[in-house]
């Protein structure tokens, strides 16, 4: 088997040619980025059973509710792969009358088809999801009804298509993202992979805003600017990193790996790694000179409150 060389055509599509020894895939930034042999397989063969595990929990339901039968075949049972089936459902979800399900279909096939890094970052969003959200009862769940998952596989589109300048379609699909699932992400912003957009109502994520891999979000969280200032201008989110519901984050501040900002949280400056940063003003749990330091990933664990036995000033 040989591996397989993504090179950019003059018009910035994805044409796949062939390499001995590693497999060049574009990250979020359309860089080139290079994976050996076996994490591609292993990438590809996890992909296979995501999307077969969906296809069982979907035959499932169809037959525990034949009011859902034709709906569950067309969205999922029809199709090949995960990428028509995604193609096709975030289409739908997105189309308006002037704004086709057929172009769309086309458009987001042409990406997850052409884009194995697309792919691989969705059944890791997926995998994400199941693991850490209880109320997600399956893959087939998250695919057809988690708009969380739906807006970050749209954004990553709408991210490519402003990497390669075409920047009105990009705005287009956040736009329609916004209207159909209440997620507002600017097609700019740099998202990592194993994401959870918990809810997901209500978030907003500015331009030059970053998030690393393996962060959870909750609802009405806001990674936005200051003011009218140009250029850089947005949180940077390290990995593992948990954002409680309705929490703002403003600038260009960076969240450390492994750091819990706490529900309702307002953070204005950096908070280092591996604390939680709770308030209004938020404020380090412990102190900002010993800071108590988190022992998990927050993204991951999802906890929310055990930071409250440390936190002196909690009264009811």
């Amino acid at each position: 088997m040989t591996a397989r060389k993504e090179t950019p055509t003059t018009n910035g599509a994805m044409i796949a040619t062939t390499n001995n020894k590693n497999n060049f895939l574009q990250d979020e930034e359309g860089k080139m980025v290079v994976k050996n042999k076996s994490e591609a397989e292993t990438e590809d063969e996890e992909e296979a059973r995501v999307w077969e595990q969906i296809r069982q929990e979907t035959r499932r339901d169809a037959e525990a509710e034949p009011a859902l039968a034709s709906y569950l075949y067309s969205t999922v049972l029809s199709h090949s792969s995960l990428e028509h089936s995604l193609a096709f459902h975030i289409g739908n979800r997105l189309c308006s009358s002037t704004l086709l399900s057929t172009l769309l279909y086309d458009l987001f096939l042409h990406f997850f088809s052409s884009s194995p890094s697309l792919r691989s970052f969705a059944v890791a969003d997926l995998r994400a999801t199941r693991l850490r959200d209880p109320a997600c009862a399956s893959f087939s769940h998250c695919l057809l009804n988690y708009k969380g998952f739906l807006a970050l596989q749209a954004h990553r589109v709408s991210h490519r298509l402003w990497l390669q300048g075409r920047s009105s379609l990009a705005l287009a699909l956040q736009s329609r993202v916004s209207d159909v699932f209440a997620v507002d992400i600017h097609p700019g912003a740099r998202i990592g992979s194993g994401i959870l957009l918990d809810h997901a109502t209500g978030v907003v994520i500015g331009e030059t805003a970053v998030v690393g891999n393996n962060v959870s979000i909750l609802h009405h969280v806001t990674l936005g600017g200051t003011g009218k200032d140009v250029g850089d201008r947005h949180p940077k989110v390290g990995d593992g990193v948990l954002i409680g519901a309705g929490a703002t984050i403003l600038g260009n501040v960076h969240i450390g790996e492994g750091a819990k900002v706490g529900a309702g949280s307002v953070v204005l400056i950096d908070v280092p790694p591996w604390t939680t940063a709770v308030g209004n003003p938020a404020r380090l749990v412990g102190g900002r000179t010993h800071p108590t330091k988190n022992n998990d990933l927050p993204g991951e664990t999802m906890d929310h409150t055990s930071f409250i036995v440390e936190w002196s000033d909690y009264v009811i």
